[in-house]
């Protein structure tokens, strides 16, 4: 077994999707990747991966050694490039990390948790049969709720509106610290940062 952790950003691949809400999980790998230096690079797992080490340790040490990955499948088919990866690497569920967009968040919140139900996210869904199980920690950025009567499948498929895109670097720069902060310290000491903050 592998020190590695995976970190996995969803989204849906193409430059038509790059900037939706839905996507918000790969803009926070992109910000990760150059906290790393790392590039990303094809990977046949059906994935955009990047590899480097990430945060510091106590002391001054470079932080755990982290494979980040963004799936080039569509979102609801996410599972297959997930669990080829952490089959690849040699990662176990528990050190899995997925960023994706919750709309059952207020924009620009973070929540993290280890395991529980998937809230009807379709992703989330497929990487928790891919992988054959629930304890694997997600970082949930929060997108808000969709106005008026608007589908949530719409909502999601439609970019930041101009507003919410002057205070986006601030939730993916809180969103990879979250990241950090579950890799270096651990879940508990990131829940502890990021749920006392809404």
């Amino acid at each position: 077994m592998s020190d590695r952790w995976l970190v996995v950003g969803l989204g849906n691949p193409g430059p038509q999707y790059a900037g939706n809400r839905h996507n918000v999980g790969q803009m926070v790998l992109d910000e990760l990747a150059r906290r790393t230096g790392a590039t990303f690079k094809t990977h046949r797992s059906r994935a955009a991966v990047a590899e480097g080490r990430l945060g510091t340790l106590p002391g001054g040490a470079p932080g755990p050694r982290v494979v980040l990955a963004k799936p080039s499948t569509y979102m609801n088919s996410s599972g297959g490039p997930v669990a080829g990866l952490a089959q690849y690497f040699d990662v176990p569920a528990e050190r899995v990390v997925v960023v994706h967009d919750e709309v059952d968040i207020p924009f620009g919140d973070i929540k993290l948790k280890a395991s529980g139900g998937e809230g009807g996210h379709n992703g989330l869904r497929d990487i928790t049969k891919a992988l054959g199980t629930r304890e694997y920690v997600r970082v949930r950025a929060g997108v808000g709720r969709p106005p008026g009567r608007m589908d949530t499948a719409d909502f999601v498929l439609k970019d930041f509106s101009g507003a919410e895109k002057k205070e986006l670097p601030f939730l993916l720069d809180d969103a990879a610290d979250a990241v950090e902060v579950v890799i270096v310290d651990g879940l508990l000491a990131a829940q502890g940062k990021f749920h006392g903050r809404a």
